[in-house]
């Protein structure tokens, strides 16, 4: 059997930072070329980089969240290049601080999973099962502080981590829980 740890995978990494100023969306997204800034729609300017793939949304604030990227070095990447765009239109940027705020994973644990029996092994006040609601069982693990989903294909989808240390961790957990309820092979 394959180690669960070993299928982690990181789907998204999503990470702040602030530039500590205000900012003139409509005049950033007229100059910056693949600006998408639609106020009705949603109150941030959306710029995409390609290299590495994410999404920077930029706040009126100077706020700005970046999401899509498969890594946190992903993510420096990402924001240096919307650091420079800004500076190439005369904004001031120092090297702001930027913070991971959530890591999505996925991982698979190799066999299916019984969801009732585990709801049940688990205990209700760590899981959420309603599977006419959503297949998957929520599980919320206090250490690591994340949420796994599990699903009766044995896959699963850890989120609220702030290091990919936090998912190898939850699988420790999870395998550990199933394996002690008999509910692993």
């Amino acid at each position: 059997m394959t180690d669960p740890k070993e299928t982690i995978t990181i789907e998204n990494v999503v990470a702040s930072t602030g530039i500590g100023q205000e900012l003139d969306l409509q005049s950033v997204a007229m100059d910056l070329e693949g600006a998408d800034y639609d106020p009705e729609q949603f109150p941030g300017l959306v710029y995409r980089t390609t290299d590495p793939k994410s999404a920077a949304l930029i706040f009126r604030s100077g706020k700005i969240v970046c999401t899509g990227a498969n890594s946190i070095d992903a993510v420096h990447e990402s924001l240096a290049i919307v650091f420079d765009e800004l500076r190439g239109l005369q904004i001031p940027i120092d090297d702001p601080e930027i913070t991971v705020q959530n890591i999505v994973t996925s991982a698979d644990l190799g066999e299916s999973l019984n969801l009732n029996a585990i709801a049940i092994g688990l205990g209700l006040e760590h899981i959420e099962y309603e599977p006419e609601q959503f297949p998957g069982l929520v599980y919320r693990i206090d250490e690591p502080d994340v949420v796994a989903l599990l699903f009766g294909s044995g896959k699963l989808v850890i989120t609220g981590g702030t290091s990919p240390d936090d998912a190898a961790a939850a699988v420790d957990v999870i395998v550990e829980k199933l394996d002690g309820l008999g509910l692993l092979a």
